[in-house]
């Protein structure tokens, strides 16, 4: 039996930089598997190059058996050539957005075993949170089944993520970070009293070669990936407060003042500023159970207070 050929979007990303780390760290368990990493350009890397130095300590350690492959997801032709060779498995981490640029191509090409890591955003009561993923997974599926009727067998699993943090580009805790940082007086919607789940991106990174390592039993399934108990965003920033030194005050603004609020800034900025829906997710309780991912594989993340920990690190270093 041949290697078994891997191909990885969004490696140096936020949970993918922890998957490398995995990778690596459980060489010795993956001499049958070769990993192709697909990249930006080396003329386009992000403006975090943390991912880029990672992938190339690994490279030059020479213990798994990896290749970077420069890649514009947006390529058509490009993503096309990733796949002329056999591929065993593809782990699609980018953006769930990109999985409609990636995964057809890689069905047409052959590829028969698929996991998609997306979101739990899927879930939002709200249209623009929720229509567009729930879109992209509804095509995906109405492909599986077209080569499912034509008789091949293609094994697909979705992971869904809540809110992802642990990275200073995560656009999430990193700007509740310097908040807390730097306010005393903290503005809050309806008390900040509901509950939330945020995952740890080491958690994920965790997470995907388990369920890479257990195809057996998690191929075809959907997962959640949450983080360790649910948690009031309150208490999140009271957490981030405590380890940071400081003290916060809260002063709360009941959600109908919040939402008109929203509305004027849309439509004094005449329509290019749009913070609507975002205040509506502020009172949207987003915390889900993890237990089959716990079943099925040992998914078993840690609570905020231990993730937030080393954010909070890497916030220190940079002051």
């Amino acid at each position: 039996i041949g290697l078994k050929t891997v191909v990885v979007t969004g490696i140096t990303g936020k949970s993918g930089r922890y998957f490398l780390k995995r990778l690596v760290s459980e060489y010795e368990h993956l001499k049958d598997y070769r990993f192709v990493l697909l990249c930006r350009s080396r003329g386009n890397y992000s403006k975090n190059t943390t991912g880029y130095s990672q992938v190339k300590e690994a490279l030059e350690s020479r213990k798994l058996n990896i290749v970077l492959r420069e890649v514009d997801l947006h390529n058509e032709e490009e993503v096309r050539s990733v796949f002329r060779e056999s591929v065993y498995m593809l782990l699609h981490i980018a953006s769930v957005k990109m999985t409609m640029n990636i995964v057809p191509i890689a069905l047409k090409q052959g590829v028969d075993n698929i996991i998609m890591v997306h979101t739990t955003g899927i879930y939002s009561k709200y249209k623009a949170a929720g229509e567009e993923y729930r879109q992209i997974e509804s095509k995906i599926a109405a492909l599986v089944e077209n080569y499912t009727v034509r008789g091949r067998k293609i094994n697909s699993t979705i992971l869904r993520p809540t809110m992802i943090y642990g990275d200073l580009n995560d656009g999430n805790i990193a700007v509740f970070l310097k908040m807390v940082d730097k306010l005393r007086i903290f503005p809050v919607v309806n008390g900040a009293r509901y509950d939330l789940q945020p995952v740890w991106c080491k958690d994920l990174g965790d997470a995907y070669y388990e369920v890479m390592m257990h195809w057996d039993i998690t191929k075809n399934k959907e997962y959640i990936l949450s983080g360790g108990a649910p948690i009031q965003l309150r208490d999140m920033f009271c957490e981030m407060a405590r380890q940071l030194g400081v003290k916060i005050v809260f002063v709360s603004c009941p959600f109908p003042i919040a939402y008109v609020g929203a509305w004027c800034i849309y439509l004094l900025s005449l329509k290019k500023i749009d913070m609507r829906e975002k205040v509506q997710r502020l009172v949207e309780s987003r915390a889900f159970e993890h237990e089959t991912a716990a079943k099925d594989f040992g998914y078993n993340p840690a609570p905020f207070a231990v993730g937030v920990k080393e954010e909070i690190r890497m916030y220190r270093s940079l002051k």
